[in-house]
């Protein structure tokens, strides 16, 4: 009786054994930062991108080469790139990178060292292209950016062949040979210096031109302004005459007593001597009624 259960006991261990060796050899499970092309006989079946628990013939019938999701890093050493100027110019840069067709990759590359080197090529090639373009003051101070951005998009493109998707390319450092620093520092500076005193030029026209226009203006305003008060003075005059002439009219005898007034005040001043007939005209109000 024990002996019969030893052997059932043994045989029940033996057949989950084989059941889970069995099972191991037909399905295999992908997750989230993993993804696999299966093979059959050495020719691709199917490519799975999606986690989860999936089955396949046992090994030699078919086989599964698992691939990372994950965003990548190429960082290469600095290497040396001339620039338009004919400039040398040491680039240390950095790449992120990740596998987007897996089926494309293991046909083109198959390992993430092999991947290392097509990148090296790749990202190289168009740093030396685009930087080859520019002058070496833009490399460094102006249009980094922009340039960093067409390395980029053109690397990407060369590298979408071998199923690779190129993210983003950085330089981390760039630095001028040293035999060279020095001059390039100097002919940087003296660029500045033009560039500053052409904005300083500039500055002083448009002031020039502003201040013409403003004197211009004020001319103008006070030309106006004139010809605005002696219209109004020429008015005031007018009525002026216009009042004398309606008292002359409405009383001429007042207006001439007030008039000879005025002339005896203006003529006979402290200590003046006028010798003149006493019957003109100029004293009969000194000598009454006439």
């Amino acid at each position: 009786m024990k002996e019969a259960i030893v052997r059932t006991a043994v045989g029940l261990v033996i057949v989950i054994l084989v059941s889970l060796f069995g099972a191991n050899l037909v399905s295999f499970t992908v997750n989230e930062i993993e993804q696999v092309v299966v093979t059959q006989f050495g020719q691709p079946k199917r490519v799975i991108t999606e986690p989860g628990l999936y089955f396949k013939l046992p090994d030699p019938f078919q086989k599964t080469t698992f691939f990372d999701k994950r965003l990548l890093e190429y960082d290469s050493d600095p290497d040396p790139i001339y620039t338009q100027d004919k400039k040398i110019l040491l680039l240390d840069n950095y790449a992120r990178w990740r596998i987007v067709d897996p089926l494309v990759f293991m046909r083109a590359l198959r390992t993430v060292d092999e991947a290392m080197k097509r990148l090296d090529d790749i990202v190289y090639s168009e740093l030396r292209k685009e930087l080859g373009q520019h002058e070496l003051s833009e490399v460094v101070a102006l249009n980094r950016e922009a340039i960093m951005q067409l390395v980029t998009k053109r690397a990407d493109e060369a590298a979408r062949v071998y199923g690779l998707q190129i993210i983003d390319v950085r330089v981390k450092r760039a630095d001028l040979p040293p035999e060279n620093e020095n001059a390039v520092y100097e002919r940087m500076r003296a660029e500045r210096n033009r560039e500053a005193k052409g904005y300083r030029s500039e500055g002083e026209e448009q002031a020039l031109k502003i201040r013409a226009e403003t004197d211009l203006e004020a001319a103008e305003i006070n030309a106006e302004a004139y010809e605005r008060s002696q219209g109004i003075r020429g008015e005031g005059d007018a009525i002026a005459l216009a009042t004398y002439a309606a008292a002359y009219r409405d009383a001429a005898a007042f207006y001439e007593f007030t008039r000879t007034l005025e002339a005896y005040e203006t003529a006979l001043k402290e200590k003046t001597v006028l010798v003149q007939p006493a019957d003109t005209d100029f004293f009969r109000f000194l000598q009454g009624s006439p």
